[in-house]
Formats: structure tokens, sequence, C-alpha cells
């Protein structure tokens, strides 16, 4: 049976990146085929259906189903026909926060027999400096021909229907061909394309959310400051940044979660020779904020005798995602402190989880974990750890 034809394939298509880009091309008339390993994931897509939240999405994943421009599968052959084949996979750390270089090389392995000569391979993941070049020199012994690049995407998780057709999309590539092939293939999406070498770009990613994973860790910092003096930092940071635009970038203090952040500064970390001292510093902080949180309610309310309600098990507001979610290690250590945990999240799919009701009527104290807009309009005469302000009380604790 001959292959079908399409202009993209997308290798890990049905995940949280993949799935918004798959459909952001085929939204503007491009034909792709996704290809993922995972099952159940792939039935849902098939079916017009979203695996997780995405803003946006879902009508245009049935436009492009109904028309034939979105097909999902299996099968890794469905890359033979493509054009340019996109590569997006995560790339965790290790429990020693070690990266693995080798995670996007065992991913084009598993395509490698459906690649062939003249192909535009994109990296779309998030890799270790060096990982493009080493997908070239694999691909070169390997008797391919392929032009590669690396770009990085950079949306906001639940922004992806926005952000892929209003950021710049930066293009690393080695030489003028591949530079021109994939700079071609997103301004299928966006106006303007920045152009690196794969390192440059590589690099650039990294310091990307290392920068984010910093400023979220100075203002969590901040927190801690006033909070040990039984000051509020939100009332504070209100201050700082009104009409005073070099503030403007200074966050709320909060829980700084997920699967970025805190893996890619591990990862420049570890690119550093483990000398980025701003970056361990920041994980310290940023993972050490469950903790003070606990500690500090056990020194205000008898803690071990009462009843915590977590508010939000998804690592951000909105969002149905709880990778490397804090709410979690919250979760466990309160396990040990409390008299009992009870756990609540709109979005999260969680057999554990009970109705947000339920824990407002059970609960002693509560601890808004994640800020979803559902729990805005919260109203209770117990108290609530707050450290993003989301209910306008402040946040001290």
């Amino acid at each position: 049976m001959a292959t079908a034809m399409n202009d993209i394939a997308i290798v890990g298509g049905c995940g949280h990146v993949g799935l918004g880009l798959a459909i952001a091309f085929a939204d503007r008339g491009a034909s792709v085929a996704v290809f993922d390993i995972d099952d159940e994931a792939v039935a849902t897509v098939a079916a017009g259906r979203l695996p997780f939240r995405e803003p946006g999405a879902a009508e245009p994943l049935a436009r492009a189903l109904a028309a034939g421009r979105l097909v999902v599968s299996t099968d890794a052959s469905v890359v033979a026909g493509a054009d340019a084949v996109v590569i997006v996979i995560g790339t965790p750390v290790d429990t020693h926060f070690n990266p693995d270089p080798h995670a996007v090389s065992r991913a084009i392995s598993q395509v490698a027999p459906h690649l062939h000569d003249g192909q535009l391979l994109v990296l779309r993941s998030t890799v270790y400096p060096g990982v493009t070049a080493h997908v070239e020199n694999t691909l070169r012994r390997q008797g391919l021909t392929l032009d590669v690049a690396f770009c990085p995407e950079r949306i906001a998780e639940g922004r992806a229907m926005v952000e892929l057709f209003e950021l710049p999309q930066i293009v690393g590539a080695r030489t003028d061909r591949a530079r021109e092939r994939a700079t071609s293939l997103f301004h299928r999406l966006t106006d303007k394309v920045v152009h690196l070498s794969p390192e440059e770009a590589e690099l650039a990613k990294l310091f990307t959310n290392s920068w984010r994973y910093l400023k979220f860790a100075a203002a969590n910092q901040f927190y801690v400051m006033a909070n040990d003096h039984g000051l509020d930092f939100e009332r504070i940071r209100q201050a700082v940044v009104e009409d005073y635009p070099r503030a403007a970038d200074l966050p709320s203090a909060g829980l700084a979660a997920g699967p970025c952040l805190f893996k890619d500064t591990m990862q420049l970390a570890a690119f550093s020779d483990n000398s980025f001292v701003l970056g361990h510093s920041a994980m310290l902080v940023n993972e050490g904020l469950p903790l003070y949180l606990v500690s500090r309610m056990e020194q205000r309310w008898p803690l071990g005798e009462m009843r915590v309600g977590l508010l939000g098990m998804a690592f951000k507001a909105d969002s149905d995602d709880v990778r490397s979610s804090l709410s979690y290690k919250l979760k466990r250590i309160l396990e040990f402190r409390a008299l009992e945990v009870l756990c609540t999240d709109p979005y999260v799919e969680d057999a554990r989880l009970l109705p947000l009701d339920k824990v407002l009527a059970t609960a002693d104290v509560f601890i808004i974990a994640a800020p979803h807009r559902d729990y805005a309009g919260i109203r209770t005469d117990k108290p609530v750890v707050d450290v993003w302000n989301l209910l306008g009380n402040g946040t001290t604790v």
C-alpha cells in the first residue's frame, strides 16, 4: 500500500506541545499526519476530542478532521510520506537532575526506518545543548541526507491557539537550505522568524525557561522575607509595579511548577558543569515553598488536629495538567503533619479527588494551591492560605 503524502508529520503529536502544533498547521491548510505511541490519546483525537484542556483547539480540530487535513495514527510509517517531520517528545531530567541527551535520538530511532533523503527534520522538544548536532551526525552515519533544524516551542500551556500565530519563531539551522525550509514551514503560522545556529537556539530555549524560573524564585524569596515579618508581599508588590516599568515583570508569589521550568533550569545547570549557582538557588527557593507554607501553618494553628483542604492539584491556573505539580508535594507534607488532607480540582480527573463543596464543608483550613478562577468566588469564615492573593484578602500566613 502506498504511503499517503502529507506536508507535515508530527512525532509525539498527541501531547501538550505536539497536538496544538498539528491543529494549528492543519487549520492553516497544511495536510498533517500525527504519530503517537499513546493508543488512548490517538483514539481520543481521532474521535475529535481533546485529551487535555487546550482553549480554542476543539473547533479547529473538528474542522481539520472533517476536511481530511489531519490524520492520527500509532503507525510510524505515516512519517514516510511527509515533506517535513517534526519531533515533539518530553525530555525529562532524572532523579539526580541529569538530562537525558539521548531521548530525542531514541524517538528518532522509532521512525528512522521510514525517513528518507530530502526530508526536513525539525526538532521541537527542548533539548540539551549539542543534541541537534548529535542527531545530524547520527543521521549522517546512517546514510540519510536530511535537512535538520532546531525550532523550539515557545508557547505557554493553554495558549497554543493564540501564541503559535502571534509569537516569533526561532529557527536554528546549520545550512542555508535547512534554514530556508524551516522558515517557510513556520511562516505558515507566524510572520516573524528569528534565525540562530542550532546551538544558539538550544541555549535560547533554556535561557528563556530558566529566566522565568529565576523570576518566580525571586518573587517567592521576597514573599518569604515579607511574610516572616508579618507583611503582605502582594500589597508591597502592587505598590512596586504600579506605573513603574522597570519593575513591571516582578511576578506574584506562588508555586512555580510544571514540566518545563524546573527541568530546563536543571538542564542548563548540567550544561554549565553544575556551576549555575542562580539556578540551583532558584530550585531551593521554589521547591522549598510548600514546606515553608506548612511550617508557617504549624506555627499559627494546631495543624496536627486539623483537616486541610487543598484547592487545585494542577500545576497552574485553569489547567488540567498535573505534571510536576507542587500541589502533590504539598499533599505529601500535609499527610504527615495534618490530621487529614482533602483534595479537589475542577479540571483534573482523579478518582481520589473530592467535590469542592464537600472539601469546603469538611476542612478546617484551606490552601489555594492552583489559582483556578473557579475559586475566586469562594466565601468562607475558615482560614485560607492564599499565596496568590486570589481572594484579595492578602497573602500572609
